[in-house]
């Protein structure tokens, strides 16, 4: 049985760039605990955009230039440098098909037992992501730890924590 940790979006442009918050800026060391910590695998989510972004569904409705493949703002956050890491799945929207058939696959190589998820934001990419490996892998606990979330605001963070809760994954 294995452990599954995924890191969602820890990039500058969330944490103090274009879409940066003061709650995103906070929880970088708990983040930075949470994975030298943990004894499972990790993995890193990374919102990837083209130049083309605000001509897409997402760009519309969120018309900020964010998370450009190859600008600064798109990298992960280099306080989390140095740190275990499986593997990097760039995702060009929300939630990720490729991470839950890359849990899929972990399953099937080695059965997963949780899946732990931590990052930005709360109600955007974190909720997305952790309903995507709740469908993956039914049997295995989905978990969020809050501590090591934010949100856009506040108020949506804990509302998205709810919404988790309400669909059975586990918060922390």
């Amino acid at each position: 049985m294995q452990d599954i940790l995924v890191v969602v979006d820890m990039q500058k442009d969330f944490i103090d760039g274009s879409l940066g918050t003061p709650e995103a800026r906070a929880i970088l060391p708990k983040v930075r605990e949470a994975i030298a910590s943990f004894t499972g695998k990790v993995f890193y989510t990374r919102d990837t955009h083209g130049p083309d972004y605000l001509s897409t569904e997402e760009g519309r409705n969120l018309p900020v230039e964010h998370c450009r493949r190859g600008t600064p703002g798109w990298e992960i956050a280099a306080e989390l440098e140095g740190l275990p890491c499986a593997g990097v799945i760039d995702k060009p929207t929300f939630g990720s098909l490729e991470l839950a058939e890359r849990l899929r696959r972990e399953d099937r190589e080695e059965r997963v037992a949780s899946v732990t998820l931590i990052g930005l934001c709360t109600d955007i990419c974190v909720i997305s992501n952790a309903l995507l490996a709740k469908a993956a892998l039914p049997e295995a606990e989905i978990a969020v730890k809050a501590d090591c979330c934010a949100g856009v605001t506040p108020a949506s963070h804990e509302r998205a924590l709810e919404a988790m809760r309400a669909c059975q994954i586990v918060i922390r």
